[in-house]
């Protein structure tokens, strides 16, 4: 896991912001579940790095990891796009049942939000209050510690990242977002998946199995 510096002044605002307005607002996601990301991958098991806007904001989607929704919930339209790119890059014609990609996180596919929290009904509510401090500041850690990692920035708000990231050190693969306004504008026929395994193991590292879910 991150070492998560706590201390820092900015870091201190978002906790007593959100605490504040969990008072008389739904949050997403749960208190508990905010770091998810962090804690289902080890930092130095990292190979790839999916960078999402922010959390659902619809009731009980969230649950920290970028585009993932628990099992019990109906999968949303941008990951029903990523499924449909798998099959697709593939040539398979698998049925997912179920949104939760906690077997990525614990394949190394680390799943980030670029912010961490959201009102409920409230897209980008909280795009101000601090996450992309820090998450800039994750993002430039990965860059600076690791090596050979994979960047996948898909759609506008995770291309402006890519300042963070040596291409020197790094891969980036950029396309549009899989959401239904913008998959027909790249993210379908990326072959994204395949080309992240190509990598994978031209760098003597072990693929995703990205059907492991």
């Amino acid at each position: 896991m991150f070492y998560l510096k706590k201390k820092k002044r900015y870091f201190i605002d978002i906790i007593k912001f959100l605490k504040k307005e969990r008072l008389n607002k739904i949050i997403y996601p749960e208190q508990k579940n905010i770091f998810n990301a962090f804690f289902l991958t080890n930092f130095n098991d990292i190979k790839v790095v999916i960078l999402g806007q922010d959390p659902y904001f619809s009731k009980n989607q969230a649950h920290g990891l970028s585009f993932s929704v628990p099992k019990r919930f109906t999968i949303p339209p941008s990951l029903k796009n990523i499924y449909k790119e798998l099959n697709s890059d593939f040539k398979k014609k698998y049925s997912f049942n179920h949104g939760c990609l906690e077997n990525w996180a614990h394949q190394g596919v680390f799943l980030l939000n670029t912010i961490l929290t959201v009102e409920s009904g409230k897209p980008k509510s909280h795009s101000n209050i601090g996450w992309t401090i820090f998450t800039d500041k994750v993002i430039s850690t990965i860059n600076l510690y690791r090596n050979s990692i994979i960047f996948l920035l898909w759609g506008n708000d995770a291309q402006k990242k890519s300042y963070l990231i040596n291409e020197d050190k790094h891969y980036i693969l950029k396309t549009s977002h899989p959401s239904p306004l913008s998959a027909y504008r790249g993210f379908f026929g990326c072959k994204h998946f395949s080309l992240t395994n190509k990598i994978l193991v031209e760098n003597k590292k072990k693929p995703i199995d990205w059907f492991f879910i």
